[in-house]
């Protein structure tokens, strides 16, 4: 919108109804001073549009007017406005205490689940995947010769892992075998022998009955020369000759005795003798079998089922009897879980469980509770603690719990001895009847739960159940 323009009659300053049109209408824009005196040639007559001399120029469009000042803030509103009043700080620090105070107890509370976080799931970290991890050694010694296993390789039972040179050993098999054939000729010359003998006593019995043949003949002798000496037909010589002759008969009689009581102890030696070279043939057929054994222990065997370890010999090493070659691990696994003795009070064979295993990204199996230990860890210490003197300080024991795992699950094949698992015995739900052995699952022949004469005791009297701290 315009301003009002003054009459064309006269020619007022320009400058000073502007200014008060600046001061008085701050909101609108300037007009140009051209625009300004055309509006005024417009309003004035003719006669003085051609008469009137030409305006003056226009003066310099004045400064821009100052900014307007900001609009006022809006008072703020207070307590006194609304007549609300706060609160006391000491009541506030109260409240926020006892909170805080409830928190914490109700943290400790679940944290060793105690009432009302009690709960029967048993539940401990301590816990590993056990297995009869084997040590593969050698018998014999010598050097390597041939090693066709590798690392880490999935191997029978019987099937070989390591050969030694059995060149030597060969050798000491001949030798035995040659030995033993000694003796065996031996014995069989000792038989003759004793033939010999047994025919030589034969001979002398039939020499002592000469004797007493020519001893009975040499008395009749004598009895009748003593008749024919009495009546002077036979003289005292004679008689003497007859005498000596009896005489050589009772020696010829005690000679074939002691002759025949030599031979049969000749006999008796013989038998003796023969003995002791049955036990040399026994020696000589034990040394065989033992060269033979030691031949056989030149190959080193798989004594069962499993996966090797990494094979730490290699061909050309020389290895002595009892040398570790590699390890043996077998399929058959278990798991040995570490709990509190307050958390072992409801636990009994047969209980379910269930485990996660760490390195298979906390995957969940099952099992079943199979034996607990029958003493704490403590007990099998080598230096046991002695509480009989100085200050007592209670520490809780451990009570060692084997898991047995359930067959049917994939996932147990990639189970490894010395995994760390986390372990959760169901005390609530009570002995199961153990699952038919299976590999990696099975349990050792007479560890089943509830079998006579395993070591486990009856399942205890329900208790409350106590904390799962781990």
């Amino acid at each position: 919108m315009n301003a009002p323009r003054p009459p064309a009659a006269s020619t007022p300053t320009p400058s000073a109804p502007r200014q008060v049109e600046d001061h008085t209408r701050l909101e609108e824009p300037a007009e140009a001073p051209a625009d300004r005196a055309e509006a005024a040639r417009e309003d004035m007559p003719v006669e003085a549009r051609t008469s009137a001399p030409a305006p003056p120029p226009p003066p310099p469009p004045p400064p821009p007017p100052p900014p307007a000042p900001p609009a006022a803030a809006p008072a703020p509103v207070t307590a006194a406005s609304t007549g609300w009043a706060p609160p006391r700080a000491g009541l506030t620090g109260t409240v926020a205490t006892v909170v805080l105070a409830l928190a914490g107890v109700l943290v400790v509370l679940y944290a060793w689940r105690l009432p009302p976080f009690t709960t029967a799931l048993q539940s401990t970290d301590n816990a590993y995947v056990r297995g009869q991890t084997t040590i593969v050694s050698p018998q014999a010694s010598g050097y390597v010769a041939e090693v066709p296993v590798q690392d880490f390789q999935t191997v029978e039972a019987g099937q070989v892992l390591v050969r030694i040179d059995d060149r030597i050993y060969r050798q000491r098999v001949e030798q035995a075998q040659a030995t033993l054939e000694g003796q065996i000729a031996a014995l069989d010359n000792s038989a003759q022998t004793r033939r010999s003998r047994e025919a030589t006593v034969a001979s002398q019995v039939a020499a002592v009955g000469n004797a007493r043949a020519q001893l009975a003949r040499a008395r009749a002798d004598l009895q009748r020369v003593d008749a024919l000496v009495a009546d002077g037909s036979v003289s005292l010589r004679e008689r003497d000759q007859t005498v000596a002759a009896l005489r050589e008969a009772e020696a010829a009689v005690a000679q074939a005795r002691a002759a025949g009581e030599i031979a049969r102890q000749d006999v008796r030696a013989v038998t003796v003798g023969r003995a002791g070279l049955e036990a040399g043939v026994e020696g000589a057929r034990a040394a065989l079998a033992l060269a033979e054994i030691d031949l056989a222990n030149t190959v080193v065997r798989a004594p069962r089922a499993g996966r090797l370890s990494e094979v730490g010999v290699r061909t050309g090493h020389y290895v002595t009897a009892g040398t570790q070659l590699m390890f043996l691990v077998p399929a058959r696994l278990w798991i040995i879980a570490n709990y509190k003795e307050a958390q072992t009070a409801a636990m009994a064979p047969g209980q379910p469980v269930r485990f996660r295993v760490d390195a298979l990204d906390r995957a969940e199996l099952t099992g079943r509770v199979e034996q607990l230990a029958p003493a704490a860890g403590s007990e099998f210490s080598v230096l046991k603690a002695d509480n009989a003197t100085g200050n007592f300080v209670k520490v809780a024991q451990r009570i060692a719990v084997r898991i047995a795992i359930d067959p049917g699950q994939p996932l147990a094949a990639r189970l490894r001895p010395g995994m760390s698992v986390e372990t959760m015995v169901d005390t609530a739900g009570g002995p199961r009847t153990a699952p038919a052995p299976a590999n990696g699952s099975a349990a050792e022949p007479g560890a089943s739960a509830g079998t006579p004469g395993t070591g486990a005791a009856p399942p205890p009297a329900a208790v409350p159940a106590s904390g799962a701290a781990r």
